[in-house]
């Protein structure tokens, strides 16, 4: 088959493109950023003009969704669908899902699901205000094009909410000219899930993903927000989470037409399921953490989803966990750093094997793996076990085999679940009976 990649900064897609590729299918690969576009070289072919590509692919995937652009994929997938033409990506209004958190939160409350009390500024006196006639632990979740810099989400630790009025403050006078507005949540305490579905347009796909996201730069959970550091995730069937999140909301994907991966990230505790946000498109290191376990053909999964043909999925039944390899300034952006540190870093490994070792910003130049782009984040290592705890111990021991100057990375990935995660969980009847399991 012929496979058409569309990135538009080429995080998410660029290991999925070559998973298809090494799977003996004809794959171009475009990527919009043109600070992103070495990323792949070597690995996956490349094109300057998707679009001459459409009529040539058989099947053609987006990646994110554009924040920030004229026009969002959700848009170009809807109309590439209505011309005929087999596309794994979203619509206009599930690219909103994501760029508008209040609009998000309007759609989960029209289906049936519990939400958290949230409200969305466009000014940040009035944010402030509110919070001191509403005195409260918050969460700042910043809007629009801001959104895509993590390190902004603020997770308040005051009872009466003085930190966040603090924080909105020196938002004002630092990011007030880019940051055109913000949400509001309500801090819930819990256990932190994301419950992650494939739609194929008409349905979901019977195997969820249940995913738990490491945020912080460093372990235990502290220091600048960074998107995502490594994920832990195991897959079941429609249990509760899913039903009570996701599941109540296949009818409107159905109506919107909507083909691809989707994520409602949750906290969860012994009174309810609160949805905090949406990732309608590929989740990163998820995406690449999904393509490790499945077990059957990539590239036929994702054609049978983008035609509708009933796709079938078989994947691992234990652990996983992905661990993002980074180098300076990441998660920060400091050019000098950048090129003194970590541009073109060559990557070496300690062993023949390539098991469980996923590119991320990375090309291969004359058979050399070497860091590319601008991020810092050429690598994703996997792992996969029977246990949470064996799952760690195959990624850790893959990490310890590859050799980057100035790399780091978060050694505590999946401890979360074996220290109690699994067992509140388990406790507070969320994962039974679909998906009993060992918690260890």
């Amino acid at each position: 088959m012929n496979f058409l990649f569309v990135s538009a900064d080429a995080a998410l897609i660029t290991d999925l493109a070559w998973q298809v590729r090494r799977e003996g299918h004809d794959v171009r690969y475009y990527i919009e950023a043109e600070r992103d576009r070495e990323i792949g070289d070597g690995f996956v072919p490349k094109t300057d003009d998707w679009r001459a590509e459409v009529e040539w692919a058989d099947v053609i995937v987006f990646d994110d969704i554009w924040v920030g652009s004229d026009i969002g994929t959700g848009a170009l997938a809807q109309e590439l669908r209505e011309e005929g033409h087999a596309v794994v990506g979203g619509t206009p209004n599930t690219d909103r899902l994501e760029e508008d958190r209040g609009y998000a939160m309007d759609v989960l409350e029209e289906h049936g699901v519990n939400t958290v009390e949230q409200r969305v500024f466009r000014d940040f006196d009035e944010g402030i205000e509110y919070v001191r006639r509403n005195r409260a632990p918050y969460v700042i979740k910043p809007l629009g094009e801001v959104q895509n810099v993590k390190r902004l989400l603020y997770v308040g630790n005051e009872d009466d909410g003085s930190d966040v009025v603090e924080v909105l403050r020196a938002y004002k006078q630092a990011w007030g000219h880019r940051m055109k507005g913000f949400q509001l949540q309500r801090k819930v305490e819990g256990v932190e899930i994301a419950v992650c579905g494939f739609f194929d347009g008409e349905t979901f796909v019977d195997s969820v993903n249940f995913n738990f996201e490491h945020k912080k730069l460093f372990p235990g959970n502290i220091g600048p927000s960074t998107g995502e550091m490594g994920t832990s995730m195991f897959w079941a069937g429609r249990n509760r989470l899913f039903e009570e999140t996701l599941g109540r909301l296949e009818p409107w994907l159905a109506e919107e037409g909507y083909v691809g991966s989707i994520d409602i990230n949750c906290i969860v505790n012994e009174h309810g399921i609160y949805p905090l946000e949406f990732t309608p498109r590929f989740g990163y290191p998820t995406i690449t953490l999904q393509e490790e376990s499945f077990e059957s053909s990539t590239a036929q999964f994702f054609s049978d989803l983008a035609h509708g043909n009933d796709p079938k999925l078989s994947v691992h039944g234990g652990y996983q966990i992905a661990v993002r390899i980074v180098l300076p300034p990441f998660p920060f952006t400091d050019e000098q750093t950048y090129d003194e540190n970590s541009r073109n870093a060559a990557v070496v490994f300690e062993t023949d094997s390539r098991e469980g070792v996923h590119i991320e910003d990375a090309k291969l130049v004359d058979g050399q793996w070497r860091a590319a782009g601008e991020s810092g984040i050429p690598l994703v290592v996997t792992g996969k076990g029977e246990t949470m705890q064996e799952a760690r111990k195959q990624a850790y021991d893959r990490v310890d085999d590859i050799v980057i100057p100035n790399l780091y990375y978060r050694d505590d990935i999946g401890e979360r679940w074996i220290a109690g995660d699994g067992d509140r969980l388990l406790a507070w009847g969320y994962l039974g009976p679909a998906s009993e399991r060992e918690i260890s």
